[in-house]
């Protein structure tokens, strides 16, 4: 499995919408919300909730990449909120209790899992009923739209027309790329409702041409905006969902 992919480096308008999650989980009265991140590689998410109080659970097979989990989780103090599981995607459920998570994160994992019903299934019976599973997963038409622009129009045809949306020399580090609807879907028949889905890098990822210069403010505001404007998030190299595990009656 990959990890510290694009998907992972915690873009505002992801954060902003994952803060907001887990002040809704502690005036539920969790104090110290527990997130599960799978395939969470490094930490760069773990380490940071860690940080804010909150217990974390890490589902990574990569032994590298664990291992600077774990340099990173001591170097900020923060080692003992951290709960690192050595194991694939699949084997989520025996090791997350049932209904146990208030946030759940599969970020840059749905794209490479062999079988993506079966992760979001797990996922969805990982949270607890009113938490949330958040997912940022390769968005098919940004892919199409960057090898169009750069001229490569047969290669953008044939993502257009082949099913996965990954072309057959691509499968080595991806298996499938998504649209908003097959996203949507696959977390639905999951169990799971789709709350928010927002872009993430609608322009942040592409190449700036010399002579044009932005802020970082003004890439942030940008992308703020542009993510959850509905044409523009659809050309986004990743897709943000958050889906909720319905509340029970």
């Amino acid at each position: 499995m990959r990890t510290d992919t694009a998907a992972a480096r915690g873009p505002a308008a992801v954060r902003r919408v994952l803060e907001s999650e887990l002040a809704q989980a502690r005036e539920r009265g969790s104090a110290e919300p527990h997130v599960v991140d799978v395939g969470g590689g490094s930490g760069v998410w773990a380490v940071p909730f860690a940080s804010a109080g909150c217990r974390v659970t890490v589902v990574e097979p990569n032994p590298n990449a664990l291992a600077t989990l774990r340099r990173r989780a001591e170097e900020e103090g923060v080692a003992g909120r951290i709960t690192v599981v050595a194991d694939d995607s699949d084997a989520l459920g025996r090791h997350v209790g049932t209904g146990s998570a208030d946030l759940v994160l599969a970020h840059g994992l749905l794209e490479v899992v062999d079988d993506p019903a079966a992760v979001v299934a797990a996922l969805a019976e990982a949270v607890a009923p009113g938490g949330a599973v958040s997912v940022l997963a390769a968005n098919r038409n940004a892919a199409v739209l960057h090898r169009a622009l750069a001229g490569r129009l047969a290669e953008a045809r044939r993502l257009l027309l082949i099913p996965e949306g990954v072309l057959p020399e691509e499968r080595d580090t991806l298996l499938r790329r998504f649209d908003s609807e097959a996203l949507t879907g696959l977390l639905v028949a999951g169990g799971l409702e789709v709350g928010l889905l927002q872009g993430d890098g609608v322009v942040a990822d592409a190449v700036v041409p010399d002579g044009v210069l932005a802020t970082d403010e003004d890439l942030v505001e940008f992308e703020t905006v542009a993510s959850a404007t509905a044409p523009l998030r659809e050309i986004a190299s990743r897709l943000h969902a958050l889906a909720r595990r319905p509340e029970l009656s």
